[in-house]
Parts: structure tokens; sequence; C-alpha cells
């Protein structure tokens, strides 16, 4: 693997996932594992009346991108919306597919846009946004909605 892929900012934010472990009593959880390198990542969610992130908990066993991306997911992550959660998930992947050409507007996904070209990576540098996004729009399922509120 060429050491351009493995960055400094990518080791970086490897290095410094926010979250980290588990929240003792979620209103979401989700687990996602990529089959083709055996990395995991389980997040635990908590959302306010609103169905913004106000709690989050992750645990990551992954590569260096797939660390990256999990901090990248946890250090902007609190305020967040479901919808906002599945818009940077579809956009992260949309952009490793090519079938966009930007990374979308979640802060510092450009660090692994390195990564774009090398697609046995991407299940990995996903995990952790499609765990957060599925662990909240849990949440949100399982959260009396006060009338008028949107998710």
């Amino acid at each position: 693997m060429p050491s351009a892929l493995y960055n400094r900012e990518i080791l970086r934010l490897a290095a410094s996932i926010p979250h980290a472990g588990r929240l003792a009593a979620p209103q979401g959880s989700a687990e996602r594992r990529s089959p083709v390198c055996g990395s995991r990542v389980t997040v635990d969610v908590m959302l306010d009346a609103e169905g913004r992130v106000t709690a989050l908990g992750q645990e990551v066993s992954a590569c260096a991108l797939g660390q990256a991306a999990a901090s990248l997911m946890g250090a902007h992550a609190l305020g967040t919306t479901v919808a906002e959660l599945a818009a940077a998930r579809d956009a992260l992947s949309g952009f490793l597919a090519g079938r966009r050409e930007d990374v979308g507007t979640w802060p510092g996904l450009d660090a692994l846009a390195v990564a774009r070209g090398f697609p046995a990576r991407h299940p990995s540098i996903l995990l952790a946004f499609e765990a957060v996004a599925e662990a909240a729009a849990r949440a949100a399922a399982a959260t009396p909605q006060p009338s008028g509120a949107m998710r």
C-alpha cells in the first residue's frame, strides 16, 4: 500500500478517535463490519426531543482509514440530525464510488480523498458513517415524537 494512502493526516486522525467506548443505555445502536478486511465499528447514540445527537459512543476495530473516518464522524456528530447523518453517509459513499466529485459538507472528509482510488478500502472507510446513520435512525424510530417534530 503506497505511503501516500496512510499519510500524516490519516494517521493523526486514526490516533484521535473521539467518543471512544460504548454508551451505558443508548437509544440506538448499530454495528457494521467490512467483509473485505474484517474491520468493525459499533456506534451508540442518544437523541434529544428534536432528533439531534446528544451523546455518542463508538467502538472501532479497523485499519487506519476506518479509524480516521470514525474520528471525523465522531468529531462532528454531536448536534446533527438523523437526516444529516444519512446525507453524510450517502455523500461519502457517492464520492468513493465515483458518483460525485466532492465528499459533501461533513467537515474534514476531504482528508479521505486519497483513498478514492483504492476500492478495497472503501468498505472500512464507510463503516462509521453507516453505523451512526443506522444507530440514529433506530433511536429516532424508538423515541416518541413531539407533534410537529421532523427527523
